[in-house]
């Protein structure tokens, strides 16, 4: 396994996000959450070989920055797509592969249900089984589960909750009542 490192960047008005990059390819994403904010209930599985210090490739150090610049262009406003972000997806299986890429066509600004989302992914019953991918989403941004909505309501968003969703939706151009 490629060495991860961690790279932490602080937004203002949101707080401080964190990413772990691995051989070029992002393994983990965690949103930018306020100082004292409850944290996620699992975290990276790489995070007992990250290196915050010590050599980094080139490579690595230039795929952090043009990551971290995305991020902080994403939270002030402006339109970016992550569509393109190389991510670590060995650990889904071929469901779960299929609605990472039916979601990470999702464009910005707009939202499907889960319904929606699961035929996107070629299984048009699987609603549920979308839904739980989405709460396990290890890679947000890249893989936009804030876009995707109960038929009925916002739903959830995790551990962060439906204001910090309702909020990514916003800055996004997108209300929902």
């Amino acid at each position: 396994m490629a060495r991860t490192f961690t790279c932490s960047y602080e937004i203002g008005g949101w707080g401080t996000g964190e990413f772990w990059l691995a051989g070029g390819r992002l393994v983990w994403h965690e949103l930018p959450r306020p100082v004292g904010a409850p944290q996620p209930t699992t975290r990276c599985e790489h995070t007992e070989k990250t290196v915050t210090g010590g050599t980094r490739n080139r490579a690595d150090f230039e795929t952090a920055d043009r990551l971290e610049r995305r991020i902080r262009r994403y939270f002030a406003g402006e339109r970016v797509a992550f569509d393109d972000v190389p991510a670590d997806l060995d650990w889904c299986t071929p469901f779960q592969a299929a609605v990472a890429a039916a979601l990470r066509a999702v464009p910005y600004g707009e939202v499907v249900t889960y319904g929606e989302l699961a035929a996107l992914a070629g299984h048009p019953s699987a609603q549920r089984a979308v839904g739980t991918f989405c709460a396990r989403n290890r890679l947000p941004l890249v893989l936009p589960c804030h876009r995707v909505v109960a038929a009925d309501s916002l739903g959830s968003y995790g551990w962060l909750g439906p204001r910090y969703k309702r909020r990514l939706l916003a800055l996004e151009g997108v209300t929902l009542e």
